[in-house]
Parts: C-alpha cells; structure tokens; sequence
C-alpha cells in the first residue's frame, strides 16, 4: 500500500511537536559554513513543505520534490513564498538545471532500500548541483531502529483522528516497517479508517561514505543531529555533508 496517502491529510498534526524550528537553524548554519548563502536550493524529499517554507523564509529559493502527491498538496495549500513543487520520485529525480545546495531532512534517505538506490541518488546529486555544491542529509541510525523504535507501538488519539503506529525490526535485513491505522475526521463527523505500511532501511556510516564515493562525490563530515560532534554508538540521527565533484 502507498504510503503518505492518508497521512498527509494528519502529517502536520501529529508532527507539530517536531522541532523544524531547530533544524532549519541547524540546517541553515551548515549550509553557510559551506558558502551557501542564498540561491536555488532542493528540498529533495519535502513531504508537506514545513522545512522548505523555512528555508524559503531564510533568503533560498527552494523547490521540493516529493513522490507523494498527497503530501504536496498539503504544502501547495500553505501558500507562502513561490516555491516549486514537484512529484517525482527521489531515485530518478530532474531539473531543469543545477542547484547551489540539496537537503534531505526528517530521514527521507531511509527511504531507499538498496544499496544501489544511494549511489543513484548521490550520482544524481552529484549531477545537478553547481561546481563544489553541497548535499547536506540525514539518516536515523541502526541504534535507533534496533533499541528505541523496533517492536514498539505508538498511538494517538485526537479529535481531528488517531493512529496507531506499529513498528517490527528485522536485525538480519536491517528493515523497519511501520504499519500505521489511521482514523481521520470526515467533514460529515464519520471517522474513515485508512491502512498504510512505510519500510525504512538502517545503513551504518561506513556504508553511506562507500555510496558517496562510488557515485563521485566528496565525503566532507558526518556530525551527531545538532551538533558537530562525531556520531557515537547511541547516536539516534546522523547528518552527513557530501560535496559535488567532477565539474
């Protein structure tokens, strides 16, 4: 089942205490200590648009792309500064030209299940961003599926809907699935049940740099969320700084 279908009509509400704030701030300062001061940055997986406004807001000109057309509707209905958006999907993903920056935040990379999949997303990376143009991303960590997430359950219960968020992790496969059972709020008061299963691959650090350097890019550094502090074994988010070469 496709997932970020019936999410993205509830992704805002039961993520708003996310703290985008935070990251942008973060995300921002990583993007100017690698000289990216303005221009056209890619939000390369943007899911309902939050980060992208922010950054929009921050002086970039942002596009976004996501696969989930739910998803960018959401962000189109935001309004805000003209940003483009676009559906397509991260792994094969065009523009019509190159790119100062592309980030990829909130663990859209976990998305891609194969190794080749990186390298294919790096090699494209690589090929539409400037000369000596960064790609600033995150992951959630092995730690993180395998101790904090794996085998738990989560659930919610608001007036606009409800979830219940059920996680299993297979160790050998490196895989988390989410079964999520959403009830959302129809404009009638019914509440209508919708289904939807989310895998997310977990990839140890070595395993990234091998991608970045086998699709021709520059491996630059790879902090703890937050900080820039090396990760440690209990970090739970990695942010990693690739750079375009070859141009």
């Amino acid at each position: 089942m496709d997932a970020y279908t019936g999410f993205a009509q509830v992704y805002d509400l039961f993520m708003e205490d996310t703290p985008y704030e935070e990251w942008c701030d973060y995300l921002t300062g990583l993007l100017r200590e690698h000289g990216v001061d303005g221009g056209l940055v890619l939000d390369l997986g943007c899911g309902t648009g939050t980060l992208t406004r922010m950054l929009a807001a921050e002086g970039y000109d942002m596009i976004g792309i996501d696969a989930s057309a739910e998803m960018l509707g959401v962000a189109m209905e935001k309004g805000g500064r003209e940003i483009l958006y676009l559906q397509q999907d991260m792994r094969e993903f065009e523009l019509y030209g190159t790119v100062k920056a592309i980030v990829s935040i909130c663990d859209s990379m976990n998305y891609l299940m194969e190794y080749d999949e990186l390298v294919q997303v790096f090699r494209l990376a690589n090929n539409y961003l400037d000369p000596g143009g960064v790609f600033i991303f995150d992951l959630n960590t092995l730690y993180k599926y395998k101790e904090l997430l794996g085998e738990q359950t989560i659930a919610e219960n608001r007036e606009e809907g409800s979830f219940i968020w059920e996680n299993y992790f297979d160790e050998e496969q490196q895989v988390n699935e989410y079964d999520l059972t959403l009830f959302i709020r129809e404009p009638d008061g019914r509440y209508r049940k919708h289904e939807e299963t989310h895998f997310q691959h977990a990839y140890e650090q070595e395993t990234i740099v091998r991608a970045v350097h086998e699709a021709g890019m520059e491996f630059v550094a790879a902090y703890e969320a937050g900080s820039r502090k090396s990760p440690g074994p209990d970090s739970e988010r990695i942010y990693f700084v690739v750079k375009e070469k070859g141009k």
